[in-house]
């Protein structure tokens, strides 16, 4: 079956760079469609009668043209950069028309160029774009809709990237996101500008204090890998003394064992979203940033001593994926995403109403997780779940831990801790 629009791509030396096959298709093309750049490069091999469509700000509008061109049988060329199907349009376009409507003819990626400029192997690269809306510079309150959201989720992987840029998300403003996350000392980037074109440069490997003032010509591509082959991490279970915490007796901190029966009852996934309310020192909601790669955590606290303290943990373990608002709850929680996972560890004398909004909240088999060591507090969760005609269970956790006595060791019993694991009823 003959197919009418072809997806091509296409490097910056233009016709030079095209197989005789890509070539010919476009001279013969009645639909253009490309960047204005692009359809520059081609502005000779173009067909007088040929209509050409500019695609900058035009994205949605591409299938309706070529949906129309099909219709009276006129053969449409797409130009894209590179690899069509490497983070450009070709996906969008079989999805929206069909793969037996589309053809693609793929050139080399300018990945591959990249990556052959600095003599490196990318068969372990991973790849990330960074293209699309400018959501201005990243600050360590932003949420997981910053477009540089997802480089950041990439680099917590802790591999070899190589990443598109944009002109607002240029090499400068990935050095500056790494500043402000304290990974500054943990990666160097190379960057290649302006690829196949007469001034053509490769910057090898720099530091990120190098780049984040530095300007690079467009187009240009990131190469960012780390500076040394990091440890594995430890995912659950860190040690109490792991934490910073405010000690006026002992640590205001969930204690290991009770942490670990908590998130066990959490019931985390890699992409789970998770609100941590009453966060203390800040350990239940960054174990769970960590065991959720994918997800996201939304943590809240009201006393400002415990706030700092948590700020410094985040940056000690250096976690992009864990918000911290500094307000008593439920203040601020109608503004975070429906979650898949509640933890309250403090409630500020609103727990029937947090308990309330949790349920309400919770996506269709999530969980509230609460701790309590007091009577009265336990009573009133579950007065109120039962009113809400939650489904609940109640434990208990009595933790006791060695302690020297002269020569020897003895047994000292932490305070009882009391675990109540709800999920939204059927009323």
């Amino acid at each position: 079956m003959q197919t009418n629009c072809h997806i091509i791509g296409v490097l910056d030396n233009g016709a030079a760079g095209m197989t005789q096959m890509a070539l010919e298709l476009i001279q013969q093309a009645d639909l253009l469609i490309g960047n204005g750049r692009t359809l520059g490069l081609f502005a000779s091999d173009i067909k007088p009668n040929a209509e050409t469509k500019d695609l900058t700000g035009n994205f949605s509008k591409i299938p309706g043209w070529i949906s129309a061109a099909l219709e009276q049988n006129r053969q449409a060329v797409v130009l894209a950069t590179g690899d069509p199907l490497c983070h450009g349009i070709a996906h969008y376009l079989i999805k929206k028309l069909g793969s037996e409507q589309c053809a693609v003819i793929p050139n080399t990626s300018i990945l591959q160029l990249a990556f052959a400029r600095l003599g490196l192997p990318w068969q372990e690269a991973q790849i990330c774009s960074i293209h699309g809306k400018d959501t201005g510079e990243w600050s360590p309150d932003a949420e997981p809709d910053h477009r540089l959201y997802p480089l950041l989720h990439k680099i917590r992987q802790q591999g070899l990237l190589a990443i598109f840029t944009s002109h607002a998300n240029s090499p400068g403003r990935i050095a500056r996101m790494l500043d402000a996350c304290s990974l500054a000392d943990d990666y160097e980037i190379a960057v290649a500008e302006q690829l196949l074109l007469p001034d053509e440069q490769t910057f090898g490997f720099m530091s990120v204090d190098e780049v984040k003032q530095r300007q690079f010509a467009d187009p240009n591509i990131v190469i960012l890998r780390p500076t040394s082959v990091p440890s594995p991490q430890i995912l659950f279970g860190l040690a109490d003394e792991c934490y910073q915490q405010r000690k006026p007796d002992k640590g205001l901190i969930t204690k290991r064992e009770v942490r670990a029966v908590s998130l066990a009852h959490l019931q985390l996934r890699p992409n789970s979203i998770v609100w941590d309310i009453g966060a203390g020192s800040g350990s239940v909601g960054m174990e769970a940033a960590r065991l959720c790669p994918d997800g996201f955590v939304f943590a809240i606290e009201k006393n400002s001593d415990d706030a700092a303290i948590i700020q410094q943990n985040q940056q000690q373990f250096k976690l992009t994926n864990y918000q911290l608002t500094q307000a008593k709850a439920p203040q601020g929680l109608e503004q975070w995403p429906d979650p898949d996972a509640v933890f309250i560890g403090g409630s500020g004398g609103n727990l029937e109403q947090l308990i309330e909004t949790s349920l309400a909240r919770l996506k269709s088999g999530g969980r509230l997780v609460m701790n309590f060591i007091t009577l009265e507090n336990m009573h009133s969760a579950i007065t109120q779940l039962k009113k809400l005609h939650a489904n609940w269970e109640l434990c208990q956790l009595q933790v006791s831990r060695n302690k020297p006595i002269l020569d020897m060791q003895r047994l000292q019993a932490e305070t009882p801790v009391w675990i109540i694991s709800a999920q939204r009823g059927n009323k």
